[in-house]
């Protein structure tokens, strides 16, 4: 067990905090989040935030108490620290998602309201609803799996032009750039050299937008034949179809549709 506390010694919401974390991998962090009954929002990307009063029950179930400058370090040193941005949520780490990279590689799934880097980010998709709340979904035909329409760029678009693109491509719906909303990301972080893939950079990024329709249910169908249907779901028909999915954290998270 590779699982440390530091002391509750961080205000915040009228009361002190202690950080858990894992020098090893966020799967033996959250077996043991889950085991001790911490929540998952209590999850902040690479640590859980924990009150004080939780702070002796989790050191007797096996959390080792360690300072905060040193849980800092092991955090560091672990290549487990998450970098984000101020008003950004970290969701899920993943390994190995994309299969056409060929390489080693992470994937982060990030709530966030900023816009991704342009110059790194190499795709986009589309959280499409429609004014009485159903989602646009395509279903792909490589993954033969249902999702939002995505895809990426082409030379010389912009990345919200990609974006629009794309949800014309799948599902045959125009929607006007303006209306996107960034809501997150995913961030892909490769091990090795990718310069011949269309994605060439260490880290590259695929911008997550949500889109709201003023009308309801409008007719889409696919334009090209790597989506073989598209079709309005309710939000329950899209979590049976798609919650597996490694990016299902960001879709069903409250804070995306506030």
């Amino acid at each position: 067990m590779t699982v440390w506390i530091d002391p509750p010694r961080w205000p915040a919401h009228g009361r002190l905090w202690s950080h858990l974390i894992s020098d090893t991998s966020y799967a033996e962090l959250h077996d043991f989040a889950a085991r001790t009954g911490i929540p998952a929002r209590g999850f902040e990307g690479d640590h859980y935030d924990v009150p004080e009063e939780r702070y002796a029950a989790l050191v007797a179930a096996g959390a080792r108490p360690i300072e905060g400058t040193e849980l800092a370090r092991r955090l560091r040193d672990s290549g487990l620290r998450f970098s984000k941005r101020k008003g950004e949520r970290p969701l899920a780490r993943h390994h190995d998602v994309f299969t056409h990279l060929g390489l080693p590689h992470r994937v982060d799934v990030v709530l966030s309201p900023h816009h991704t880097p342009e110059s790194l980010t190499a795709a986009a998709a589309v959280f499409v609803t429609d004014l009485d709340g159903s989602f646009l979904l395509v279903r792909s035909v490589v993954r033969d799996a249902w999702g939002a329409p995505a895809g990426g760029r082409e030379p010389g678009e912009t990345v919200a032009q990609g974006a629009v693109r794309e949800v014309w491509e799948e599902s045959g719906l125009r929607i006007d750039a303006a209306g996107l909303r960034p809501v997150g990301y995913e961030r892909v972080t490769v091990d090795g050299d990718a310069s011949a893939h269309r994605w060439p950079h260490r880290r590259n990024y695929v911008a997550c937008f949500a889109y709201r329709l003023q009308d309801v249910a409008p007719a889409v169908a696919p334009r090209l034949d790597d989506v073989d249907a598209a079709e309005w779901a309710p939000f329950a028909v899209v979590r049976e179809r798609c919650s597996r999915e490694f990016w299902w954290p960001l879709l069903e998270s409250r804070d995306l549709w506030s």
